[in-house]
């Protein structure tokens, strides 16, 4: 390691070499959504709001379930995210087919015309972040990463082969 990464890794008087993997990469997720929600709210968009939208620009008219699914949220958390982007203009909900309950989320005009603003917001927020490192750190990163969520996404899954799950938050509250 070169003299600037071991002085940027020690930046704030902390060794963070000598930190958990675990809280490096949730306080870079935090940091990440922190930078990114400064961005966005020069466009009066929420972090939550933006989940759901970049979800929609890919997949428009998602059931409430569907978009739960793909933005690993729970469905009532998914809920209250719609009814007020619905109530800001960015979506209509509406009945798909002949489930009378299930309803899907379609992006409004306006839902669609925040794309082009929001997206650079994130590719400059990963800029931001990114700052320093060679494409080849890039590289060996997104493959450390994406090794590391495929294990576990499989001990998960192992895990549930055995009754086991993670519990929903608020049932933790009780503990």
């Amino acid at each position: 390691m070169n003299d600037e990464t071991d002085a940027a890794l020690k930046g704030h008087g902390r060794d963070w070499e000598e930190e958990r993997v675990a809280r490096l990469v949730r306080l870079a997720a935090r940091s990440f959504n922190r930078s990114l929600q400064l961005r966005l709210t020069s466009e009066g968009v929420t972090f939550g709001q933006w989940i759901f939208l970049r979800i929609l620009w890919q997949n428009d008219g998602l059931s409430q379930r569907d978009l739960s699914d793909h933005a690993n949220l729970t469905e009532p958390t998914t809920h209250t995210a719609l009814m007020r982007m619905q109530e800001l203009g960015l979506i209509t909900r509406q009945k798909v087919g002949t489930n009378r309950r299930r309803q899907h989320a379609f992006l409004t005009e306006r839902g669609w015309e925040l794309r082009d603003k929001l997206e650079p917001l994130a590719v400059e927020t990963n800029e931001v972040a990114l700052a320093g490192l060679r494409d080849d750190e890039v590289a060996t990163l997104r493959r450390a990463l994406s090794t590391v969520i495929r294990n576990l996404e499989q001990d998960e899954q192992e895990a549930a082969k055995r009754g086991l799950r993670v519990p929903p938050t608020r049932s933790l509250a009780g503990i």
